[in-house]
């Protein structure tokens, strides 16, 4: 039951509406919904099918077998989804919109790490498997911008933060 306490927990309310919530708050409302774009980007890959993974520069492998019928490549980017929608909630809660889910630091922390690392070595990992450089190089641009989203909004919050 404790795990729904975040839909819940009341907001502060003023005269005028919910109060916003402090310095940073911007930064993770902005990368929640910047991360729930990219999930929906991946539901939409899926229902365009072989052409749309590689219109977004998915490997040569995940592109062929979206093409031979295989459900692995839906499987893999629905998986991707639903990972992007958790980090959207989590900095939701990071900004004070939602209550506070499990273990909000440490996961943001693992969030903004997982991007920025993601964006720093991707142009080095993801050369010669067959992405497009198109795909390395945009998508390594958006983790970044992700990432310095998540850490700078964390940064300003933390004191804020439950734990």
């Amino acid at each position: 039951m404790t795990a729904w306490r975040c839909l819940k927990t009341p907001r502060p309310v003023h005269e005028a509406g919910p109060v916003m919530p402090s310095s940073g708050a911007p930064l993770l409302v902005t990368a929640a919904a910047l991360t729930a774009l990219a999930a929906l980007l991946h539901l939409v890959v899926i229902l365009q099918g072989p052409p749309g993974y590689q219109w977004c520069g998915a490997g040569d492998r995940i592109v062929a077998a979206a093409r031979n019928g295989s459900r692995v490549p839906a499987a893999l980017t629905s998986m991707i989804c639903v990972v992007l929608l958790a980090w959207a909630a989590y900095a939701l809660s990071g900004a004070g919109l939602i209550g506070p889910l499990p273990l909000l630091r440490p996961v943001l922390v693992g969030i903004a790490s997982v991007f920025l690392l993601r964006a720093l070595l991707g142009p080095f990992v993801l050369v010669g498997n067959g992405r497009s450089a198109r795909f390395v190089w945009v998508s390594s641009a958006i983790c970044l911008l992700y990432g310095l989203l998540y850490l700078v909004g964390l940064v300003q919050r933390w004191d804020a933060l439950p734990g």
